[in-house]
């Protein structure tokens, strides 16, 4: 166990609960990169930073809360949770995320968050969309694609 990593996964989701993208982007490591079912490969600190503020902007109240962190020189790993409104829809989503990164230089250079991509959607787009369509490939790229172009067009104030 690497205490001063379990701390660094700590102080992320902390400042995540907290809206706090200073706090989050001195977590990261200048060279990171981040994935999960939606935002397939996103790299570099200031473009996961653009992410995360364009994700945060996009959910109405996130609540978060994380437990079982755990890691060691190389590698660490949590479960978080994401309550929020999703505002495209106003429908309400509770999140089960499973989180693995790795570090380099006392920072965290891998951020992969893994979630149920057919149950977000059921949730967060509702009937007849996430119910019928949210275990298609094709309706997960029309989702991974919408997110992309919001992530390129998005600019924080």
């Amino acid at each position: 166990m690497n205490d001063r990593h379990v701390a660094l996964i700590s102080a992320f989701y902390d400042a995540l609960g907290r809206a706090d993208f200073a706090a989050m982007e001195s977590c990261y490591h200048p060279e990171v990169s981040f994935g999960d079912p939606i935002f397939q490969e996103v790299e570099g600190r200031e473009r996961v930073m653009r992410m995360w503020r364009l994700q945060l902007g996009v959910r109405d109240g996130l609540k978060s809360a994380y437990c079982d962190v755990t890691a060691d020189d190389h590698s660490g790993t949590a479960h978080w949770t994401a309550r929020y409104t999703f505002s495209r829809t106003g429908r309400e989503v509770v999140n089960e995320i499973d989180a693995l990164f790795r570090f380099e230089d006392g920072l965290i250079v891998r951020h992969h968050d893994d979630f149920d991509f057919r149950r977000w959607s059921k949730m967060a787009l509702g009937r007849p969309h996430g119910l019928l369509f949210g275990w298609t490939p094709m309706w997960r790229k029309s989702i991974r694609d919408r997110a992309a172009q919001q992530l390129d067009e998005f600019r924080p104030a």
